[in-house]
């Protein structure tokens, strides 16, 4: 059955009125109370008790038939059902009804806490934009005329309103940087650094000149910035990644597809058999007159075995536990997009992993100096500790200098400052190529962030920095090789001995690096041409065609690149590499318990079956096989929320 999420639910009251209802009629019979022994009264109580929880499903068989679904679950029901009454076993075909309605809301209950689950997840993300409402140029703008801002709803900005942000704080909508961009003190600049790792894959920051785009995701390092809207946020990674996940229960797996096929093959054959049953012994006495036959008993066992035959468990439980499992996995914050999904990662044996922002956190730490003095430094650090720059942040490391100094920056290279007299150069290799600064060779083949320190035109020494592992990253590895993994590689685009150094930290054996995007696609193609089943974990637009190309394609989604996230297919909401290893652990579980109810469903109602044609089975065994099994399917589908075991 394909549950109709946003159809009107039954209300609990009338499956109460029903629930209560049946009992007191069973212990009205038990009791032999005079007055309920008459056969009109029966048929209008239960018949009052049947309407409160059969209706829906007698509604549902009337759509589906006028739809040219004839033979549906809900007419197999309404047919058994009507049956029952048929021949006078009231009680029987209300508690099918009812126990149908009792697994329907336990399914609600279910889907409902999913549903609650994302929608708490989505609450973490920014709910309110800085709105500039008279925005003037830097310059123009004084101590007594500035701009003012209020705080609004994302979806009430319209494209080209003014935004700010504040340094450290995630971009929420697409916008391009204002000119000039203020810097908090009465200055401006025409430029603003912006970590954007979960874009380009690199580690640095890079800047940003005014009119160029900013994309949602980026985080402003070192200013308050404004932008002028470019799209609404309707078209954010935030709304795209609701209505992914609204969508996921239609992406059927290939169990619940074969389900819905079996089930539209299965109604009719059984009903098929049903008449059969009647038939067939009353041909058989045509031919032989010494077989008694009693149309009563026959029609009796034909309505057992229609009872008994209804899907519900199966067609019910199994949508249920792949909802299920998308539910839980987004209360650990993984988002699976759909059921196939879920059963595509069980199949994964090979991980590959992005290096920057994936494995390793995109912040810089202060790794070594090296030929730099203690009074050069004093000197760095002077210049360094007015800025917010990650860097220059990573080289202060907490450090404070009384000397003066006057800097200027020069965006994409690094700075240029005056101490005591003496003129400073701190940056890249550019920035000493630029000013005809000679310097070693050998730091070419360095790994990490390299900064190269020169004084008075003479090279004085270079500072290391790198990119260290997430705080969860050996223990993801270590995981995921618990989880049965064969294989765990490393891809990116920064140097060799930079992703060396990551792959021996973390104990992965095979780490390659200076690769470009197509580099990592062939990477790719090959393993799965030799029959691995490969999950890449990604974050960067430069991942978005490995993300598409592999098995499963996983992306970081705090700070992952609204691409990659519309290119995979799970999406690991915290940024934690470990949740990786979760989500094959919940994929699995999710496996195990749709096995456990379908084996449970078809189980029980063979050996039911069988007993009700042979006329040893009640209706009231095979109320247990059709919906008593169903309810237990359901609540054993509900186990999927419970916490997985590492």
């Amino acid at each position: 059955m394909e549950h109709d999420h946003g159809e009107e639910k039954l209300p609990a009251g009338k499956i109460i009125t029903a629930a209560a209802m049946l009992i007191t009629g069973l212990l009205l019979q038990e009791w032999d109370a005079a007055w309920f022994q008459n056969t009109p009264t029966r048929l209008v109580f239960y018949g009052v008790a049947y309407a409160f929880v059969a209706l829906p499903v007698v509604r549902e068989a009337s759509e589906w038939a006028v739809k040219g679904d004839i033979f549906s679950e809900f007419m197999l029901m309404t047919i058994a059902t009507i049956g029952a009454f048929a021949i006078g076993e009231y009680p029987e075909a209300v508690a099918v009804m009812l126990l149908y309605c009792i697994g329907e809301a336990f399914q609600d209950r279910a889907v409902d806490r999913a549903r609650d689950n994302i929608e708490a997840l989505i609450k973490l993300r920014p709910t309110k934009v800085r709105r500039v409402t008279n925005h003037l140029p830097i310059a123009e703008e004084s101590p007594n005329i500035g701009a003012t801002t209020v705080e609004t709803d994302p979806d009430d900005v319209k494209v080209g309103d003014i935004i700010e942000i504040r340094a450290g704080e995630r971009v929420p909508l697409d916008g391009t940087l204002c000119a000039p961009s203020p810097l908090g003190d009465g200055r401006s600049e025409t430029s603003a650094a912006f970590n954007t790792a979960a874009l380009t894959g690199e580690s640095a920051p890079r800047n940003i000149t005014s009119g160029a785009e900013v994309l949602a995701g980026m985080i402003p390092t070192d200013r308050v910035v404004r932008l002028c809207v470019l799209r609404p946020a309707s078209e954010s990674a935030i709304s795209r990644i609701l209505k992914m996940v609204e969508e996921a229960a239609e992406r059927k797996s290939p169990t619940e597809l074969f389900i819905r096929k079996f089930a539209h093959v299965y109604t009719p054959t059984v009903i098929a058999l049903a008449v059969l049953t009647v038939l067939l012994p009353w041909i058989y006495t045509t031919i032989d007159g010494g077989f008694h036959y009693v149309f009563s008993e026959w029609f009796r066992r034909a309505l057992v075995f229609l009872v008994i035959s209804c899907p519900c468990a199966l067609v019910i439980s199994i949508p249920l536990t792949y909802f299920g499992g998308i539910g839980a996995g987004s209360k650990r914050g993984i988002l699976f997009k759909g059921g196939n999904y879920l059963d595509a990662m069980t199949r994964v044996d090979t991980v590959v992993f992005d290096k920057t922002g994936t494995l390793t956190s995109g912040a810089f730490t202060l790794q070594k100096t090296v030929g730099l003095t203690d009074d050069d430094l004093q000197s760095i650090v002077a210049i360094e500790q007015n800025s917010n720059h990650p860097i220059a942040k990573a080289i202060v490391n907490g450090r404070h200098s009384d000397r003066r100094a006057t800097i200027k920056d020069i965006a994409g290279h690094g700075i240029e400052g005056t101490v005591d007299g003496k003129a400073w150069l701190i940056g890249t290799q550019r920035l000493l190529d630029k000013h005809q600064v000679a310097y070693p060779t050998t730091v070419n083949g360095l790994s990490g962030t390299v900064i190269l320190c020169a004084c008075n035109g003479e090279f004085r020494g270079h500072i290391e920095l790198a990119d260290t592992p997430k705080a969860d990253a050996r223990a993801a590895v270590d995981a995921l090789r618990e989880a049965g993994v064969k294989r765990i590689d490393i891809l990116s685009g920064d140097r060799q001995a930079m992703v060396d150094e990551v792959s021996a930290a973390l104990g992965i054996d095979n780490g390659l690096g200076n690769l470009l995007p197509q580099d990592k696609v062939n990477y790719i193609e090959q393993l799965e041409q030799r029959g691995m089943t490969v999950a890449f974990v990604g974050d960067g637009i430069n991942d978005a065609p490995v993300l598409a190309l592999s098995s499963v394609g996983m992306a970081m989604g705090a700070m992952g690149s609204d691409v990659a996230i519309e290119t995979a297919d799970v999406i690991i909401q915290t940024d934690e590499p470990s949740k990786v290893a979760e989500a094959l652990r919940l994929s699995r579980r999710t496996r195990t318990i749709v096995y456990q109810n379908i084996a449970l469903a078809i189980g029980i109602k063979l050996l039911v079956m069988c007993l009700g044609l042979l006329g040893v089975a009640t209706l009231w065994e095979a109320v247990f096989a059709d919906s008593g099994v169903a309810l237990l399917a359901v609540l054993n589908a509900t186990r999927i929320f419970l916490k997985v075991k590492k």
